[in-house]
């Protein structure tokens, strides 16, 4: 009997990691993607490992997926994570209005933490600043992004996925219904179009799956917010620094090998293939990071980049929820053979993939459960010495 053939849009975190978990319940896979792995907003995170810590106050739901993720990578690819830890800084007295709010917000969360006295803090990083108030101590953490999303694409190939990296989505095809049952693909190398059919077609494609859903007429309640993001060239802090405060721009230095990135802004965008990086946010992140670290403000930027994050739900920049979502579109718009999974975060891409993964397997008759949370990924190096 031969396996059901599942198609992924996208080649980015969840894209990846809906493939691995794909391939362990018996399905064939195959993921297009136009660039190669990483190829958007995947490719331009600063690679935060997050605690929940920044969304406590405000999106609880977020926050517990955060920390329950953060443990299960933790230990299923330990390999492209640096457990290096997080404080939360308090540098003025506004900042300590907050702290009784995020202590009571944690605890709900079941987010360990453990508050510092100023000297402490310092103690444990030198370079933050020598006003700091207090702080909390976090288990925030930081990964290699490109490392991380080849460890499940790795890992998905060895167990059978193929992927077919530089094809670009033009259309879907559909059967005598109108139901989806593959893709038109070019193939960018080749200057080729192909047709590839498939039982069930995910859309993975984070910021731009409002754009694949609207070649099958449908639409998506995907906004995509862009956010600018600067590195530096020296690694001032070996924990991930967060102003305790509500989540605002540039509220967040991250250490990544010998530099420090800061971010990141919040605004809304057309057009998500070219969104441009001002001077003014540019300079925004120098002050923000720099009242953080006070080094940064004489440190050389490395590098200056911006991400497109693909917020689901109501609202606008930060008042969306960091949360995810997965749409079955035979249920929401009577259209058989496509699901399209959004939002979410970086650390959240296993539990983005695994819900992903229960609908297609009930519309394809899998029953199997998910094991990717026990499932030690295998080297990123996988991914290129792999046949398939």
């Amino acid at each position: 009997m031969s396996k059901p053939h599942v198609i992924v849009i996208g080649a980015g975190f969840t894209g990846v990691a809906t493939a691995h978990d794909l391939a362990l319940r018996g399905c064939a896979v195959t993921v297009v993607e136009r660039g190669d792995l990483c190829h958007g907003t995947s490719g331009r995170t600063h690679g935060l490992l997050h605690s929940g810590g920044r969304y406590a106050v405000s999106d609880k739901e977020s926050a517990i997926e955060c920390i329950d993720e953060n443990l299960i990578l933790r230990r299923i690819v330990p390999q492209v994570i640096e457990p290096n830890g997080g404080l939360f800084i308090a540098i003025e007295e506004g900042d300590l209005a907050y702290a009784e709010q995020f202590i009571e917000s944690c605890e709900e969360c079941h987010i360990p933490l453990e508050e510092l006295k100023p000297q402490e803090a310092l103690k444990l990083e030198p370079n933050i600043n020598p006003k700091v108030l207090t702080a909390f101590l976090i288990p925030d953490g930081t990964f290699d992004p490109l490392r991380l999303a080849l460890a499940f694409a790795g890992t998905a190939k060895h167990n059978g996925a193929r992927f077919r990296t530089f094809h670009e989505v033009q259309g879907f095809l559909t059967d005598g219904q109108g139901n989806v049952n593959g893709v038109k693909v070019l193939d960018r190398a080749a200057n080729k179009v192909e047709e590839l059919r498939a039982e069930v077609v995910v859309n993975a494609t984070g910021a731009w799956a409002g754009e694949i859903t609207g070649m099958a007429g449908l639409d998506a309640p995907v906004k995509p917010t862009p956010g600018i993001m600067v590195a530096y060239n020296q690694r001032f802090v070996q924990r991930a620094i967060n102003r305790l405060n509500t989540p605002s721009d540039g509220d967040i230095v991250l250490p990544q090998r010998r530099m420090v990135v800061v971010g990141t802004t919040s605004f809304d965008a057309e057009n998500v293939d070219y969104i441009p990086v001002t001077e003014e946010q540019t300079q925004l992140m120098l002050e923000r990071g720099s009242a953080l670290i006070p080094g940064i403000r004489n440190a050389k930027p490395r590098g200056i980049y911006m991400a497109a994050r693909p917020l689901v739900g109501g609202g606008s920049g930060r008042s969306i929820a960091r949360t995810f979502k997965c749409y079955d579109h035979k249920e929401t718009h009577n259209l058989d053979g496509l699901v399209t999974i959004t939002g979410g975060k970086a650390t959240t891409l296993r539990a983005m993939a695994e819900k992903t993964t229960d609908i297609v397997c009930a519309k394809v008759g899998i029953d199997k459960p998910c094991v990717t949370k026990e499932t030690p990924l295998l080297s990123y190096r996988q991914y290129y010495s792999s046949p398939n």
